[in-house]
């Protein structure tokens, strides 16, 4: 494999997460009943961040969910013989609050319906909305996000890779080329 392109560096990434944190309280009228809950791995850093993004222009203090969604993916047999299930971190109430669901990533759309799955056993939000930093396309699921940060076109022959420094050491959005 080898990158391609970058596609976001450190500012852009933090300027697409500030336009979407203003987008959601567009939105929302503001954060009454806004909750933020990120997919396991690095949907839970961004989500975090947006948050700090919504205090930064609001002066509110947004609960963030962290939502691991192993058990629930339809590819479980397909990733790993022993398929790692960490916890899920929801400790607020999602009944009839909007919901902002965090990923880095939307591409065919099924780790979406599986978190939509898995929000089911925490409650019933009065929306759920989706949030992902980059929307690739290609999608096998009718899903779409609500606020994306970058739509960025590949081919199937390509993967997009969001490095954050909390997990990555380095801060950046590149495609990447497989063999």
């Amino acid at each position: 494999m080898r990158e391609k392109a970058k596609i976001l560096d450190k500012d852009a990434i933090a300027r697409a997460l500030m336009r979407i944190a203003h987008e959601i309280l567009e939105k929302n009228k503001g954060t009454e009943n806004l909750c933020l809950v990120g997919i396991r791995n690095r949907g839970v850093y961004l989500a975090k961040r947006l948050a700090e993004c919504i205090k930064k222009i609001d002066d509110k203090d947004v609960p963030v969910g962290i939502l691991d969604i192993t058990l629930y993916r339809d590819d479980l047999t397909l990733i790993a013989s022993q398929p790692v299930v960490r916890k899920t971190e929801i400790d607020f109430d999602i009944n009839d609050r909007n919901l902002v669901l965090v990923d880095d990533v939307l591409y065919t759309g099924r780790t979406v319906r599986a978190a939509l799955d898995a929000l089911v056993d925490f409650g019933r939000p009065k929306s759920i909305q989706l949030a992902v930093l980059v929307d690739r396309g290609h999608r096998e699921l009718p899903v779409r996000a609500d606020y994306a940060g970058k739509n960025i076109p590949t081919s199937q022959k390509e993967t997009v890779e969001v490095r954050l420094e909390d997990i990555d050491g380095r801060e950046e959005v590149v495609i990447v080329e497989k063999d």
